[in-house]
């Protein structure tokens, strides 16, 4: 699946379940475990029946995926995943996540959608927030949901933060001004503004959709209890998200064909709607990064799932999700991949290598064996834990050369004996023909046998046990010699008997 994403609709990857809270679903992290490719992940949130499932559906390139729904009730539950080639960046996935909306009135659960909010936030690599009309104060105020992310985000534990704190007075003036580290793991910002209707331009001067957003992020002069209230979720956004962009979009259509919008063709759309998707979805496509977490490491499958889980863990057991322990334990499971993928390459290597000609050799195998393997598990650990996991693979292939080194000369030991065997096959069946049932035969057996022998000795890649193969061999095999002498004695002593007998024969005759 690494090669060819086979998710023809979206998924639930995050159900929320009446009464039970926010559950991950094991059947989206199976369908995430086989994804292998880096992800670029796509997330997006607003208020409910604001356009979000459509604009996702044509992000994957389709009219139909998500469910658009065409009533004043919310459609999407939860968080919903669709996972499809990357149209832009060959060898990517592009995962799509389109969440539950904010504000539905029948829920009456405001802490429900803030940590809706906050999980799109963590687990993608760009967030869109759709809404409606203008980037007024009041749209302002229904995303403030973002001064909830420092309240239910942390990036350390808070015994970590009380630990730390000395440390960091004496470094504060090192560290960039106003920087927020969790922006080291939050998202790129995308607002999305649906049925805009106003101009955009300032003073009579035309400007950007980026300069429209920038313009409604300025922060008010003075320190008044307003110039507070005004600008604190404004500080908060350009803190959290330093990179942002700006889209607006048309109405799409006519009100009356808004409810059938996915199945409408394109000559009944509005055609600045069309090029506004279409210059929204190239700028997805083309500038939107893969997500990583702090290191550079990108994000898979597996680990995309692996921090849904954690994330959700946390929530579930009332508690801050925090990021560096969520990263932490995803170390824990890529570093241990990558202690076992280690400790299988260096036997794979040991094994092709074996048997050796001498313990030098063996050991020179186990020193490229053993840097290989370090030199693999460093490109694929993480850097949290990692000097913990590499002594560990230390201390393992260091009881594996032990290992090899009895191994070494059991290959050694068999293999010899395999070519013992075959060497000797013709000998045993001149053996069991009786070649040498005959006077002289034990001198032909011997002559034989010692031309096997250094036959024997003249074959390259026996290992160490040649020797002590080649004697337990012979050692097994004495009694053949003995028989063979046996027969000859018996067969040379008749024929003396004979010829004596002869010769008496002779005698007797003559003195006759």
């Amino acid at each position: 699946m690494a090669s060819e994403i086979q998710m023809p609709e979206p998924v639930c990857l995050i159900e929320n379940k009446k009464g039970k809270g926010l559950v991950v679903q094991p059947e989206a992290l199976q369908l995430l475990s086989e994804i292998t490719q880096p992800m670029v992940v796509v997330a997006i949130a607003g208020p409910y029946r604001s356009g979000k499932s459509y604009l996702l559906n044509r992000l994957a390139g389709q009219r139909r995926g998500f469910s658009l729904g065409s009533s004043v009730q919310a459609h999407t539950k939860g968080i919903w995943m669709w996972c499809v080639p990357h149209p832009c960046k060959p060898g990517h996935t592009l995962v799509l996540l389109d969440t539950e909306g904010l504000g539905d009135t029948e829920k009456g659960d405001t802490e429900n959608d803030t940590w809706i909010f906050v999980l799109a936030v963590l687990l993608s690599s760009t967030l869109i927030y759709n809404s409606k009309g203008t980037i007024d104060q009041q749209a302002m105020d229904n995303l403030h949901y973002v001064l909830k992310l420092s309240e239910c985000v942390q990036v350390k534990t808070a015994s970590e933060e009380a630990g730390e704190e000395q440390a960091g007075e004496e470094q504060a003036g090192h560290e960039q001004p106003g920087l927020d580290r969790r922006a080291l793991f939050f998202s790129t910002f995308v607002w999305a503004v649906r049925d805009f209707t106003l101009q955009l331009e300032v003073d009579g001067k035309e400007i950007s959709e980026d300069e429209y957003l920038e313009n409604a992020l300025k922060l008010k002069d003075g320190s008044s209890q307003e110039a507070q209230s005004y600008n604190r979720l404004r500080e908060c956004i350009r803190q959290l998200f330093p990179e942002r962009k700006c889209f607006v979009f048309d109405q799409p259509a006519r009100k009356k064909d808004l409810p059938r919008l996915e199945e409408l063709p394109d000559d009944m759309l509005d055609p600045e709607f069309q090029q506004q998707v279409e210059r929204f979805c190239s700028y997805i496509g083309q500038n939107c990064p893969p997500k990583t977490i702090p290191g550079g490491r990108e994000i898979t499958g597996s680990r995309l799932g692996t921090l849904a889980e954690n994330y959700v863990e946390a929530i579930r057991s009332g508690a801050v999700p925090c990021l560096e322990s969520a990263v932490l334990a995803l170390a824990q499971i890529e570093n241990s991949a990558a202690l076992k993928e280690a400790v299988d390459l260096y036997k794979r290597q040991m094994e092709q290598g074996l048997p050796t000609e001498t313990t030098q050799e063996l050991l020179e195998l186990h020193a490229r064996c053993e840097e290989e393997a370090m030199q693999l598990f460093m490109e694929r650990a993480f850097e949290e834990s990692r000097d913990r996991f590499r002594a560990e693979l230390t201390v393992q292939l260091e009881a594996l050369k032990e290992y090899f080194c009895i191994r070494n000369e059991w290959v050694s030991y068999k293999k010899c004996m395999a070519i013992l065997q075959k060497l000797f096959q013709d000998l045993d069946r001149r053996i069991n023909a009786r070649f040498y049932f005959m006077s002289g035969g034990y001198l032909r057996f011997q002559r034989d046998q010692k031309a096997l022998v250094e036959q024997y000795r003249k074959l390259p890649g026996k290992g160490v046990k040649a020797e002590a193969a080649l004697r337990d061999f012979l050692q097994e095999r004495e009694y053949m010699g003995k028989k063979v002498l046996k027969d000859d004695l018996e067969i040379t002593l008749a024929v003396i008997l004979s010829c004596l007998s002869i010769g008496v024969g002779i005698a007797v005759r003559i003195i006759k």
